[in-house]
């Protein structure tokens, strides 16, 4: 009886927890997901802004470098608007406003990032004053040694 119930429960729960999962891998690639501009200087431009964006579903690659149907989708964004004239600090722009700074390998200062960029000055500041502090002692002793 629980098997039963079990197998109704999961037949039921499989076209909502499938479907949308099913629909993406059916969805055919952007045009510009895989295949490269024709002017070889675009696809340049093209080529390295995407090397310093990340993408998102992966996280530890770039989009230029990863398979997935998210960053074929930003490799078709970036080169459709490369071939419409937009710059790669335009695009870049585009692409963290949408999806936030962790998109890009190349965080500018902000209100959100500079801890990034703040704490580890921070940290190499105490680590040299802490160094400086026992260099200080150890040639304190080393002179009333003598």
């Amino acid at each position: 009886m629980m098997r039963v119930l079990l197998v109704m429960l999961l037949a039921m729960l499989a076209p909502v927890c499938l479907g949308p999962l099913a629909a993406q891998d059916t969805m055919p690639p952007a045009p510009y997901a895989y295949n490269q501009l024709d002017d070889p200087q675009l696809e340049a431009e093209a080529s390295a802004l995407m090397l310093t964006l990340r993408c998102l579903k992966c996280q530890s690659q770039s989009i230029a470098d990863s398979d997935a149907p998210m960053a074929g989708d930003m490799r078709h964004q970036v080169r459709s608007r490369i071939l419409a004239g937009e710059s790669p600090q335009e695009i870049r722009a585009w692409l963290v406003a949408r999806y936030g700074d962790y998109v890009s390998y190349s965080p500018t200062v902000s209100a959100s990032t500079w801890p990034l960029f703040a704490i580890p000055v921070l940290v190499l500041l105490m680590v040299g004053a802490v160094l400086l502090r026992r260099l200080g002692k150890r040639r304190a002793d080393e002179g009333t040694s003598e």
